[in-house]
């Protein structure tokens, strides 16, 4: 761990920050201006549906401009974005929140960067463990993340303007950080053009199941995470526990940073995803078992270490599916695919919590954490054949 790394940790914890108040707030906040009670998590959606929208333009900026001024460009962005939403909420005007966290979508296409950044950084030997422990400075975003949304939800005369206002802060802190980082020399753009298309890069084994155990991984995290807050609601429960649930879970999703990365170069990725995708089935099953806070805290770590597992497991496995004149075109398919999903889950999660209920939500999911095993067994067969042979 150099300097660089150390800071991007605190710029990965800043940006979790953001990620964490914006779950524990948009949907509330949503409910609260909503035309209608399943319209609550649009402005979820909107955050990851303008990040989906935004990879090539980000992909392009980081060509461009190298990694420290596109990191700025995201951050300044992300200050504009979070003024916007106080004013929506301030002027409770739903349509105009949800246009605010569509452009601050550009921020989290641009910061989920960092953990492909961190790779960068260190030597190609420590590669694994440098993603895994940079990925650990979201540890920062689930201490301060969910105290920030309690803290300042009364700021202002209608709640949780005050934590908008607050995240315009935190962005500008890590923008001041970021002056003091430096990342490896922009290749040129001729260079860039060079290697597979994206296409390509999906009919390779590695590369399919990466992307979809990150997309599909991610996605049962947000489906549950996202609606977890309204579930707590709808169970009589207080915002400051949903707070404490939401705390203890981004803890799982970013503790096992620290030792992550060292499984993986002993065990290899695989094996590590697939203990990923049976703690998803160990939450889902606690998920089931009652709605008191001791399951909805339980379950929610366990899905915090099970995406842990998966997202660090999924990003190390790319890692080694593409050239280094390929790595823009590439890291930004497969933030495309995480961010698409996450556009769905976020809208499908406000719907099916308050139409049909937690119970159906958590069984729904069962799904994809069957599609991502199906996958990684898939990939190992056919890994496995050759030294059989």
């Amino acid at each position: 761990m150099n300097r660089n790394l150390w800071l991007l940790a605190v710029l990965q914890g800043l940006f979790l920050t953001n990620n964490v108040t914006f779950i524990a707030i948009n949907g509330l906040v949503g409910l609260q201006l909503a035309p209608y009670a399943w319209m609550a998590t649009l402005p979820v959606m909107g955050y990851v549906v303008g990040s989906a929208m935004c990879t090539g333009l980000v992909a392009r900026s980081q060509a461009r401009l190298g990694r420290r001024r596109a990191f700025q460009m995201g951050l300044v962005v992300a200050m504009g974005s979070a003024l916007l939403c106080a004013f929506a909420a301030s002027t409770r005007q739903f349509w105009l929140l949800c246009a605010g966290t569509v452009v601050a979508g550009y921020y989290a296409a641009n910061a989920s960067l960092y953990r492909f950044a961190s790779a960068e950084l260190a030597e190609p030997s420590a590669r694994e463990k440098a993603v895994s422990l940079v990925m650990a400075g979201g540890l920062i975003g689930a201490v301060v993340g969910p105290n920030l949304a309690s803290a300042t939800r009364d700021w202002a005369a209608t709640p949780f303007t005050g934590a908008y206002l607050a995240l315009c802060g935190v962005a500008a802190l890590a923008l001041v950080l970021l002056a003091f980082m430096r990342f490896p020399p922009v290749a040129a753009v001729a260079a860039k053009r060079a290697g597979r298309s994206v296409a390509q890069l999906l009919r390779q084994p590695t590369f399919l199941v990466a992307a979809l155990a990150g997309a599909l991984g991610y996605g049962v995290m947000n489906l549950l995470m996202a609606a977890t807050p309204l579930a707590m609601q709808q169970c009589g429960l207080p915002f400051s526990d949903a707070a404490f649930v939401l705390e203890w879970h981004v803890i799982g999703m970013f503790a096992p940073g620290f030792f992550t990365g060292h499984l993986i170069k002993r065990f290899g990725a695989l094996p590590v995803m697939a203990v990923g995708v049976a703690l998803n089935v160990a939450c889902i099953a606690i998920a089931l078992s009652g709605v008191e806070l001791r399951h909805f805290g339980v379950a929610l770590f366990l899905l915090g270490l099970g995406w842990n597992f998966l997202f660090t497991g999924s990003t190390t496995l790319s890692l080694t599916a593409y050239a280094p004149e390929e790595k823009d075109r590439a890291q930004a398919a497969l933030n495309f695919f995480i961010f698409a999903t996450l556009a769905c889950t976020s809208f499908a999660s406000g719907v099916l919590v308050t139409t049909q209920g937690w119970t159906w939500l958590n069984l729904g999911s069962l799904v994809p954490v069957a599609l991502v095993a199906a996958g990684l067994a898939w990939l190992a067969f056919r890994n496995a054949r050759p030294a059989t042979a």
